[in-house]
Parts: structure tokens; sequence; C-alpha cells
């Protein structure tokens, strides 16, 4: 047993040392450690699930670097390795499907097609009346411009007349329609809200113009930039742009039978390191939390 630990810690330490001498974004590069069942965790599934060997996680198209789908049910980057090291530790397979929109995903679950989101998904206190999220990553809203900021927007008060893209159904959306009421208010011009049903087409708008800024989660605009060469920068970074602390996670419906076995099966991959190996392997350091936990979220965006 002692040489099994030691030879599981040398693979799991020589990977983490290939996560820090890669670009942030050079993923091919680096080996995730296999894991094993855990019959304990396994137990706590329900019996169909057990039986079939099958569970659904359902996406809204593409979030990188957390969600990239590729093909008819495809899926890369970090959650989708985390899915399958976490089905690895399940004893099950997790297959993937694309619905449009968050409220696509909270609906089929409601309705029992899918058993979970991947996600990471926006926990909050109004959301957990119906669902319940396994949380595993801290995020922080910033503002994804054209390079050189032309229109100057640094924060939520620069925003009043302005064409702001955000993701139809989330949270930024919500801050941002608030903070146009608020601008119209003080005599300023409403902010134009172009709600956007992904990343990709948010990110478009915003490099043809079509949009002055795309208000978002800061880990997938941290990647889009970097894919953008040199036409996207980040603004309004390291302050709350109205919204307190924001926890994400995996998204169950309320009470489903396969929360506590998630949540067993992140802990696993937080206490062997592969967490870590997986999260710095898409350049989401700044993202990590100390442990995962259910329904971390208490309170709504200021």
């Amino acid at each position: 047993m002692m040489a099994k630990q030691l030879r599981q810690a040398a693979v799991l330490t020589a990977a983490l040392l290939s996560v820090t001498s890669v670009n942030a974004f050079a993923a091919e590069t680096v080996t995730i450690p296999a894991q094993t069942m855990d019959p304990a965790i396994h137990a706590k599934l329900p019996a169909d699930i057990q039986k079939s060997g099958v569970m659904t996680s359902v996406n809204n198209g593409s979030f990188p670097p957390y969600e990239i789908v590729t093909g008819s049910n495809g899926l890369d980057g970090a959650s989708a390795d985390l899915a399958h090291a976490l089905a690895e530790v399940l004893g099950v397979k997790i297959e993937h499907a694309s619905v449009s929109g968050l409220s696509g995903i909270l609906s089929g679950m409601a309705a029992g097609r899918y058993q979970m989101g991947i996600g990471p998904i926006g926990d909050y206190p109004d959301r957990q009346a119906k669902n319940d999220f396994i949380d595993f990553v801290k995020e922080y809203v910033v503002f994804g411009v054209r390079k050189g900021n032309p229109e100057k927007i640094n924060s939520l008060d620069d925003t009043c007349g302005k064409r702001i893209a955000v993701m139809a159904g989330g949270s930024a959306e919500q801050v941002i329609r608030k903070q146009s009421d608020v601008c119209v208010k003080d005599g300023k011009p409403a902010v134009t809200v172009q709600s956007f049903s992904d990343q990709p087409t948010s990110i478009l708008a915003v490099r043809s113009n079509r949009s002055d800024a795309f208000f978002s989660s800061q880990a997938p605009l941290t990647y889009f930039v970097e894919k953008a060469n040199g036409q996207l920068e980040l603004t309004g970074t390291g302050k709350s742009n109205g919204f307190g602390d924001i926890f994400q996670g995996t998204v169950v419906a309320k009470d489903s039978p396969v929360r506590d076995a998630i949540l067993a099966g992140y802990q696993k991959l937080f206490d062997n390191g592969t967490y870590a190996i997986i999260m710095k392997k898409w350049g989401l350091e700044g993202n990590m939390i100390p442990a995962p936990g259910i329904n971390l979220a208490k309170a709504q965006p200021k």
C-alpha cells in the first residue's frame, strides 16, 4: 500500500511541476493522473445510475476555458477534464449535452433530462431555491473591451450610454440592468444592454464594434483576450463591479440524489491534487478555492 501511495505521489508531483512550466493555455502538454473508482462514493449514487453506469451533464455552449464544445456533444476545457476525473472516481461515464441558455439547463434538469450541469454556473441564493450548487471555483466579473479601451469603460459608472454585451439570463445581465436604472435616475443615458446566448458571440460583438464592452466572468474573458491577438484587453479588474463574493460550481436539481456523490467526488479530487493540476493546466490558479462546498453563496449581487 505504501509503495502504491508513493507512486501516486510521484505522478502528482511530476504533473504539478509540468503545469508550472507551461504557458497558461498550453493545455495539451499537461498530464492529468488517472483516477480509480471509490466504492464508497459510487455507493452514494442512486441505484438506477449505478445500474446504467451513465450520467448526463448539460452545458449551454462554449464557456472557455471551462467548457469548450467540440463537435456533436463533445467537450474540452477545465470542466471537461474535471468531469472525466469525477466520472472515474464515481465509477460511471459522464456524457455531455448542449442546450441554449441557462434557462435551458435549469429547466432540463427540473424535467429530469439531465442529472447535472458541470458548469461552473453562478451560485446565488435566489437560484438555490430550486437548485443546489456544488461550488468549486470563485469568480470575478470584469469588462472585455477593444484594445486601448476607446470608450473608457473601467467600472459600472462608465457604462451609461454605452452598448454592453452580457450573457442572457446570467447574473451580469441583472447587474447591468440595475446600473442602467441608476444611470437614468442620475440623468444620464441608459445602458444599451445587449443579451447574447453564448460567450463567443458576445466577444465577436465587441471585436466587430457592435458592442462597446462585454461584461462577464474574468476567467473566460482572460482566455478570449489571450486568443484575440492583441485586439482586446480587460478593464475593471480588482473592483466589485456590482458583485460580492462569487462562487460557481456544478448545478443539480434541488436535493438531487446525486448531489452528495458529486461533492464527495470533488473532495477527493481536491485532496489528491488533481483539481489543482487541472485548474493550473487551464490558467485558472486565481479562481481556485480551498475546498468544494454546497451552496456557498450567501448574498445576491448588490
